[in-house]
């Protein structure tokens, strides 16, 4: 057990918990707070942790050969990443690149043994804290700077309100049958013949992904709301 710890290994286990303290920072309080997605939650920590060990022990092969198995293996990562059945949001997919980038940077820093003078290789900590920081500071930043609106799809049968001259009417309509603060409506296709119109109706509130993605609608009618 001794050997084991003095090949660098007690240093790979503070990076990987610096790492999954800064993962899990991220997800708690900056993606989880506004979003309220439990499984994406579950996801992207199990993610982190899966990736992490993977890149490290991809990099306690040879160098030359620890290069392109880190980039098939990742490549492979993001490839099998389709086996889900719903498209993930575009604010799920970038919290989820955030954590796997992390944990990548983590991984590939571990030190990979000693030098001749005894002296630890790899990435100083301090270095990957302030990698951290700068990540965190970026999220902060534009999480408060660009507003998450948050929608539902809803498929509306009064359609006469969905002229331009009418959107006030629109909206109106919309709060008082949804019981929300509606900021904004986009039209989606529009069936005539069954005076029915696909509406993205955003709103201020908590968002309801969970119940919304249950109404299954045809791509074809909101792919362009």
């Amino acid at each position: 057990m001794q050997d084991f710890f003095s090949i660098g290994f007690g240093d790979t286990l503070i990076r990987f918990g610096v790492c999954m303290l800064v993962n899990w920072i991220i997800v708690q309080f900056l993606y989880f707070k506004k979003s309220k997605r439990r499984d994406f939650y579950f996801t992207f920590i199990i993610i982190s942790i899966a990736i992490f060990f993977l890149v490290y022990l991809m990099m306690g092969m040879d160098r030359g050969k620890a290069t392109m198995g880190v980039g098939l293996g990742l490549f492979g990562i993001f490839s099998i990443m389709r086996y889900r059945t719903d498209t993930m949001p575009v604010r799920e997919m970038t919290y989820l690149f955030v954590v796997v980038c992390l944990s990548v940077v983590h991984a590939m820093a571990v030190s990979l043994g000693v030098d001749s003078d005894g002296e630890i290789l790899g990435t100083p900590l301090p270095e990957l804290i302030a990698i951290d920081i700068i990540v965190i500071i970026g999220i902060v930043i534009f999480e408060s700077v660009l507003k998450n609106q948050t929608s539902k799809i809803v498929q509306y049968d009064r359609i006469e309100l969905i002229k331009p001259e009418n959107h006030a009417k629109l909206i109106a309509d919309l709060e008082e049958r949804l019981g929300l603060s509606v900021t904004d409506v986009k039209v989606g296709a529009v069936d005539f013949l069954r005076d029915m119109a696909v509406l993205r109706v955003y709103y201020e509130g908590e968002d309801d992904k969970d119940i919304n993605n249950k109404i299954k609608i045809k791509e074809s009618e909101y792919a362009n709301v």
